[in-house]
């Protein structure tokens, strides 16, 4: 039997950029973990290619076969968690121990006032641009227009 958990500080899940994040993983599984992490990720999902990127890792030294670390990140300054009609962005922490693959993933988001970024479905009459998603052309510049006192 395996039980992995993630648990924020005070079951946080909404955060500012740049803000501290806290919490415990913990376990308990048959054989000790050759390793075990906390990762901070971000992925993208929706229409297109997947991307995934690792920002922090938080490795466990020793881990036991029943244990509880605590863990601690300084979140970045972006990107911004997003939802759009084709394409959002999410933030995660994934507990991850091996051998065996074993996971578990909590959700959180990041951004202005802990919430995320609502992008426009469609031009709007007010000139608000639609979003190029990352990666194509226009994305930089459509960013710098969207949050122009963002880090580049």
């Amino acid at each position: 039997m395996s039980e992995l958990r993630l648990e924020t500080y005070q079951n946080q899940t909404a955060f500012v950029p740049g803000s501290a994040l806290e919490g415990i993983a913990s376990w308990q599984v048959d054989q000790p973990p050759r390793s075990a992490e906390v990762r901070l990720i971000w992925y993208t999902q929706g229409k297109g290619t997947r991307d995934v990127k690792t920002v922090s890792v938080q490795r466990f030294d020793n881990p036991q076969p029943t244990d509880s670390q605590i863990f601690q990140f300084t979140l970045p300054g972006q990107p911004y968690s997003f939802s759009g009609k084709l394409i959002s962005l999410v933030w995660a922490l994934e507990l991850v121990l091996e051998p065996g693959n074993l996971a578990q993933r909590l959700e959180i988001t990041i951004g202005p006032g802990g919430k995320e970024v609502e992008l426009p479905t469609e031009a709007s009459k007010n000139g608000v641009t639609p979003f190029p998603g990352p990666g194509s052309r226009g994305f930089g510049q459509w960013w710098r227009r969207r949050f122009p006192s963002m880090p580049r």
